[in-house]
């Protein structure tokens, strides 16, 4: 159990401080207007074909995502759901 503990607190340190890497970022998109918003999306798309990981873009999609989601519905993703979403994309 102690092991099993660890591992899952390591894991949470991460998830964490991706999280708050989003929060820091996320200024740079709320400046953004809906077309260049929408834009990003073909942004990463070039950016993975050029070589970047799903890892490397996922900060700045997470940040697109929760920003697009409080223009369109009005909710913005709380820290713990960006989280849940970074675990998903782990395999978790």
């Amino acid at each position: 159990q102690r092991l099993l503990g660890n591992n899952n607190a390591k894991e949470i340190k991460k998830m964490r401080a991706i999280a708050d890497h989003i929060n820091e970022i996320e200024p740079n998109y709320i400046k953004l207007s809906d077309a260049n918003l929408v834009a990003k999306t073909d942004e990463f798309k070039r950016r993975l074909q050029k070589g970047e990981t799903l890892d490397d873009l996922l900060p700045e999609a997470f940040a697109v995502v929760r920003e697009a989601s409080k223009r369109v519905l009005g909710m913005r993703h709380f820290d713990v759901q960006l989280m849940g979403g970074i675990c998903l994309h782990n395999g978790n």
